[in-house]
C-alpha cells in the first residue's frame, strides 16, 4: 500500500511541474494555468502548489544562449535575396528620380548653361547622354555587380565569423519571456 501512495505522489509530483496545455497543445494563458494548477493541487493534496498558484502570474524566464556559428549556406540565401530586393529598389528609385528631373526641366537647364558658357562643342544635349535607357543600363549593370559582391561578401564574413567564434564562444545573448 505504501509504494501504491509513493507512486501516486511521484505521479503527482510529475505533473504540477509539466505546462499545462490546452486540447490544441497551445498554452494555457495565466488564469486557465493557474485553474490548472489548483486542480491539480486539490486532486494530489498538495498544499504548496496551490500557494505558487494564489500568488500571481509567474515570473518571466530568461535564458541565455550563445551564438556560436552560422551556416554559410543560408546567410547565403538571405543575403542574396535581400540584395535582389536592394537592386530593384535601386531601379525603381533611380527610374523616378529620371522622370522628376526630366518632368521639372533640369537636363534642359543644365545644356543651356553649358552653351550659354560657350562650352558647346557640336549641340551638346544632356537629355541625349543621359536618357533613360542609358541610365537604366548603367543601374542594372551596378545592380547586377552589387548582387554578387554582397552576397560573397557576407559569405566571407559568415565564414570568418565562425573561425572568430570557434576561438571566443561566440555571441551571448540573453533572451526573455515577458
Amino acid at each position: 500500500m505504501s509504494e501504491n501512495n509513493e507512486s501516486h505522489q511521484a505521479q503527482a509530483g510529475a505533473q504540477a511541474s509539466r505546462v499545462a496545455r490546452s486540447a490544441s497543445s497551445q498554452p494555457l494563458s495565466g488564469t486557465e494555468q493557474s485553474q490548472a494548477h489548483e486542480n491539480m493541487a486539490a486532486a494530489s493534496g498538495g498544499v504548496k502548489v496551490r500557494e505558487k498558484a494564489r500568488r500571481g502570474a509567474p515570473r518571466a524566464r530568461r535564458m541565455s544562449l550563445s551564438l556560436t556559428r552560422i551556416d554559410a549556406w543560408s546567410a547565403a540565401k538571405v543575403a542574396f535575396m535581400l540584395s535582389i530586393a536592394g537592386g530593384i529598389i535601386q531601379i525603381v528609385a533611380v527610374t523616378l528620380l529620371w522622370l522628376l528631373l526630366n518632368v521639372v526641366g533640369v537636363f534642359d537647364q543644365v545644356t543651356q548653361i553649358v552653351s550659354s558658357t560657350g562650352l558647346d562643342a557640336g549641340g551638346f544635349d544632356l537629355a541625349n547622354v543621359l536618357s533613360l535607357s542609358t541610365v537604366l543600363s548603367a543601374v542594372t549593370i551596378f545592380s547586377i555587380i552589387e548582387v554578387v559582391l554582397f552576397t560573397v561578401l557576407v559569405v566571407i564574413l559568415t565564414l570568418l565569423y565562425n573561425v572568430v567564434s570557434t576561438l571566443v564562444g561566440g555571441i551571448h545573448v540573453t533572451l526573455g519571456d515577458d
